[in-house]
């Protein structure tokens, strides 16, 4: 073990040290955001150095997956870890980032009449936008019929809502990739902890949910039977 510390020292100070380009480009943050985060790691989240493991690294093997889509095998090579240390820590990272879903998720504020954004001053009172995109993961044998989306990749369809500056407001994940983005919108509307639009303003979630009032309604008339799975993802 002792014989790896000085690549491990050294592959740190190549991510985050060097300059911040190096940053940006592995870890998707400059050096002052990404000591930020280790800071709220610790203080707000209980994340702790451990003895042969510091903050610093076990956050950088959890963007490195994040950013990059690395595979365990890949992080154990680059970092001079074990695959098991390294699947360890990057569940024990992920825990703290979910319990600090309050602290990363923004509540919007509205576009202003005033506005002089020229991206966002045409929709008065809109609070952001959002859009579905497919995460690939791997799911037993038996649910990847349920997973496999019409392009065949074996994903899941997570919604995502942001704010006019592209900080995320709301995430829901869970879905199946074989199920529809207006089934996945209409579910985060109405679900007891859902996405909630604030009377006198407007999103562009209301919007799409006219459209699919509208293709319900359509189906109905035609006597289509659209298909109400069981499965639901969880809060």
């Amino acid at each position: 073990m002792l014989s790896r510390i000085p690549d491990q020292v050294l592959h740190m100070s190549r991510l985050f040290l060097d300059s911040d380009v190096d940053c940006i480009s592995n870890l998707r943050m400059d050096r002052n955001s990404f000591g930020r985060l280790c800071f709220l790691m610790r203080e707000l989240g209980g994340l702790v150095d451990r003895r042969y493991i510091s903050v610093v690294e076990q956050v950088s093997m959890f963007l490195s997956i994040l950013a990059h889509h690395k595979k365990n095998r890949v992080i154990k090579f680059d970092f001079r870890r074990s695959g098991q240390t390294v699947s360890h820590y990057v569940h024990i990272v992920l825990r703290v980032v979910l319990s600090l879903h309050t602290l990363f998720l923004v509540k919007p504020t509205h576009v202003t009449d005033d506005s002089t954004d020229s991206r966002w001053k045409w929709f008065k009172g809109c609070l952001g936008a959002l859009d579905g995109t497919y995460i690939d993961l791997h799911v037993p044998s038996c649910d990847k019929p349920r997973f496999r989306t019409r392009e065949g990749r074996i994903s899941t369809n997570v919604l995502g809502a942001c704010d006019p500056n592209m900080m995320f407001v709301y995430v829901l994940p869970g879905w199946e990739g074989s199920d529809a983005d207006c089934r996945v919108l209409r579910n985060a509307v109405f679900r007891p902890n859902g996405l909630k639009v604030p009377k006198g303003t407007t999103s562009w979630v209301t919007m799409a949910m006219q459209i699919v009032r509208a293709f319900l309604s359509r189906a109905e008339g035609l006597g289509i039977t659209l298909r109400s799975g069981d499965h639901q993802p969880k809060d």
